[in-house]
């Protein structure tokens, strides 16, 4: 199941697009199964929802887009926006834990993820030594991790307890 959805999510690079495609893939599981006889499942399955997911690609493209009249459409004002404030509190959140790493390790992180420096580029611009660089952004995004799921932890506590 997380072959399937990762390659999903891949080529469709939606995760509610890349949820369907599993389900529609598992459905087709069950017909091609009976009917083929499958000595290496993982590169089959593979195969199966790496053609899968371009078809569907191949089928938007024709997909034609009519206009919406606004009196055809029901609105509602915050049935988007839950997504919207869980991921900017989650950004917030991002944002506290990398305030909380050391001077090197989060300038490591920042140049790294968020400038997309490689390795080469960012001892040329530290001066560090290139395993110095590669273990302050490995031991970086662990804390991260850890951050992060402290204070999922503590937002879930709080959550119960409302």
């Amino acid at each position: 199941m997380d072959l399937a959805y990762g390659v999903c999510l891949k080529y469709l690079k939606e995760p509610e697009s890349a949820k369907d495609a599993v389900l529609a893939v598992f459905e087709e599981l069950l017909v091609k199964l009976k009917k083929h006889e499958v000595t290496q499942f993982r590169g089959w399955l593979f195969t199966l929802v790496k053609n899968h997911c371009l078809m569907q690609l191949r089928s938007v493209k024709n997909i034609k887009i009519s206009s919406l009249e606004e009196g055809n459409m029901q609105f509602t004002e915050d049935s988007h926006l839950n997504g919207v404030f869980e991921k900017e509190q989650h950004l917030n959140q991002l944002g506290n834990c990398i305030d909380s790493l050391s001077e090197d390790q989060r300038m490591a992180v920042e140049l790294f993820y968020l400038k997309e420096k490689c390795y080469k580029e960012i001892v040329e611009i530290s001066g560090m030594e290139y395993n110095t660089v590669r273990s302050l952004i490995q031991n970086g995004r662990r804390n991260l991790k850890i951050c992060m799921e402290q204070k999922n932890v503590a937002r879930t506590a709080n959550k119960i307890h409302e």
